[in-house]
């Protein structure tokens, strides 16, 4: 069982009793001696059904579960999460908290739903106090254990009165309703166990032995509810990594790792700062980076593997030349024997993937994003791709039917299908059947914008589209992490327009929607796992690849410009070092010298991370590689040139015949099995015959 361990791994899994906290570092095996600990445990005779396991997600509960099942055979363990064991809890002791056995468990749609109508009958406009917010703020205030009440006492101003009323009668309807959120799920076994000393004594009796993974990631009542758990026997072991601490924004408290020993004075506390993921240089990368914050506790990572490659930092003119570089080199990867599936790109905010999705797509390179939508997948684009589609033909009715509503204007299902049957009936557009009503006022915007086509570039249209629709204002409404994500992606469309504008020149509306209508064909390598992937280092977490590229490394980006306090700047830093962590063999780090974000250009300033690494630990293309690589990126980025009647080759399609030619798209009439294709003029999967 103990094979195979390190010894301080070995003297994590063997501690039995009393308090112990174990600082895992990143690749440090921290899941091995989780579970080779409460493996260890049953070996020794403790019940496995005293024993309780939380992690984070019930993938990572189920796998722990079978790898003990595999080292001692089944068990009674209770692995699970935080919320699935406050359900547990809430079913056994529902009558306690005054509830009914048959409680519903409402998840964010429903109190989404639920705040809305409580919004409605208090008198208030949705559109103009934003349900999300107020969602948002009532799940913090739970997490928190400020009660409605409680809020009161803080109420300053309109705003705070709203949430206050929507919060106490939120908190009304839940309990009238025999329901429950999922801020309750966590809550209301800390108020059991409080109120309730007997059923508090009868799961310290249960539950003997207490592990604890991820304990960097809990909130305020995670660390209630296991602290009180604990209290009896003391036998809790916590796992985590102060350094990997990144979900403040969710309500996590890296400090509740930082102060476990001030919890229990008399904890073992076991340093696991062996690497086995990556090589000495990518580690002293990431050591002088952390080093730089001052809330943590101080471990060193290290590794017996081999001292590697020098961390590559490229500057690049500008993010092209950024996203040219980083493929030239994945080329040479793959021709030096590497998988598509070995390499990943990550960047700090969703819409950094855009460019990238682009040019790999032009490039024929197989990708995958992880924990995102593609660009033009997300909902927040196809919303306003409806609305310029609409505006270029009212008589698009599919687009109409996704832009009537977005943003909310009291548009119902009701009013959309008197509209339909009145289309059906004159036989025209539904747009033009549109008479009266919250409807009309929605042609009247669309007939607004159309007016203004053509009166200013592109990239300002999309300016007025966002601000005339609502679209904007009722994101920067919601004030939630998602809604400022959405709003970034929406600004970033401003930079596709920009880079079509200054690279062909004046582009008409309709130009515009054909150029990139086929950008978002990615299903082509959707069933093949041999895939580059892209995502952000928040999505990286807990992963590995031998080769990683973080790209945008630039104040604002990274760190994020809404970065104000010390706190959240330590979180961006923790970030950096998961960033840089995730790397096997090797590491790749790009910076511009320049940068259009959001359809406007400016001067970068270099990332305060990039300049904390170590210089000795970086090496940097020669000034005759970047001569070298500028000339392969141009190369790259003309186009082909065709014309009407050249004949081409498709790798899948075969032979065929040009029928139309547009900036970057060419129209290809195929054979009958595969008819007439729109392709993008410089695809790899093309050649002129």
């Amino acid at each position: 069982m103990l094979e195979n361990l390190n010894d301080m791994q070995i003297k994590a899994a063997k501690h039995k009793d009393g308090p112990l906290l174990i600082l895992a570092g990143a690749g440090s095996g921290k899941t091995k001696v989780l579970t080779t600990r409460i493996a260890y445990l049953i070996d020794q005779g403790v019940s496995s059904s005293n024993i309780l396991a939380i992690t984070f997600t019930n993938k990572a509960a189920k796998e722990m579960k079978e790898r003990i099942e595999r080292l001692v055979g089944r068990t009674s363990l209770w692995a699970s999460t935080f919320h699935s064991f406050g359900v547990r809890i809430l079913r056994e002791n529902y009558d306690k908290l005054g509830y009914k056995n048959n409680f519903v468990i409402m998840d964010s749609d429903d109190s989404l739903i639920l705040v809305k109508k409580i919004l409605k009958d208090l008198g208030y406009d949705p559109k103009r106090i934003s349900p999300y917010m107020i969602r948002n703020k009532i799940s913090s205030n739970k997490s928190e254990f400020i009660s409605p009440s409680e809020y009161k006492k803080f109420v300053h101003g309109e705003e705070d009165d709203i949430v206050y009323k929507v919060y106490k009668k939120y908190q009304e309807l839940l309990f009238k309703n025999n329901s429950v959120d999922f801020d309750d799920l966590l809550i209301l076994p800390v108020r059991l166990f409080k109120e309730n000393p007997e059923v508090l004594d009868f799961y310290q009796e249960k539950f003997k032995y207490i592990l604890v993974d991820e304990y960097q990631d809990t909130n305020h009542a995670q660390y209630l509810m296991i602290k009180l758990l604990a209290s009896k026997y003391r036998n809790i072991a916590c796992v985590g990594d102060n350094d990997q601490s990144i979900y403040m924004f969710r309500g996590a408290n890296y400090k509740n790792i930082l102060n476990f020993e001030k919890d229990y004075p008399d904890a073992e506390v076991i340093m696991l700062e062996q690497n086995y993921r990556s090589t000495k240089m990518i580690l002293e990368a990431a050591n002088s980076v952390i080093k730089n914050n001052t809330f943590r506790k101080d471990k060193n990572l290290w590794s017996d593997k081999e001292e590697g490659e020098k961390i590559t930092f490229y500057k690049a003119y500008d993010e092209t030349d950024e996203v040219f570089y980083i493929i030239r080199k994945i080329k040479e990867l793959i021709s030096s024997g590497a998988s598509y599936a070995d390499i990943a790109i990550l960047y700090r905010t969703n819409a950094q993937s855009r460019i990238f999705e682009q040019e790999m797509l032009r490039q024929n390179l197989p990708f995958k994003i992880v924990g995102s939508f593609y660009f033009y997948s997300r909902k927040e684009i196809k919303d306003l791709l409806a609305y310029l589609r609409l505006i270029h033909n009212t008589d698009d009715n599919v687009s109409l039917e996704r832009a009537i509503n977005t943003p909310k204007r009291g548009i119902g299902p009701k009013t959309i299908s008197e509209i339909e049957a009145s289309a059906s009936f004159y036989n025209t557009s539904m747009f033009d059947a549109i008479t009266s009503g919250k409807a009309l006022e929605f042609k009247n915007i669309i007939l607004g914008l159309r007016e203004e086509l053509g009166s200013c570039s592109l990239t300002e249209f999309i300016d007025k589209v966002l601000d005339k629709s609502g679209m904007k204002a009722a994101l920067k409404a919601e004030r939630s992490l998602e809604a400022d994500i959405r709003l970034e992606n929406l600004e970033e469309f401003k930079s596709v327009t920009k880079e079509f504008e200054e690279r062909i020149g004046e582009i008409s509306l309709e130009e515009f929607l054909l150029e990139i209508s086929l950008v978002s064909d990615i299903e082509e390598y959707k069933d093949d796992p041999n895939r580059v992937t892209l995502m952000t280092v928040h999505s990286v977490k807990g992963l590995e690849y031998p080769y990683v590229f973080v790209a945008g490394m630039e104040e604002g980006l990274f760190p994020h410009k809404n970065c104000y306090s010390p706190d959240e700047m330590e979180e961006e830093r923790r970030l950096m070092y998961v960033a840089i962590t995730r790397a096997m063999k090797k590491l790749f780090i790009t910076a511009t010298k320049k940068r259009m974000i959001y359809g406007t250009e400016s001067p970068s300033v270099l990332s305060r991370f990039v300049k904390e690494i170590d210089p000795d630990l970086i090496d940097e293309p020669d000034n005759d590689q970047k001569q070298v690589i500028k000339k392969e990126n141009k190369m790259h980025s003309t186009d082909q040139i065709y014309n009407y009647g050249d004949k081409v080759e498709h790798d899948t399609y075969g032979l065929g015949v040009v029928i139309e030619v547009t900036n970057t798209i060419i129209t290809v009439a195929f054979d009958k099995k595969y008819g007439i294709k729109k392709l993008m003029k410089n695809h790899k999967s093309i050649k002129k015959v």
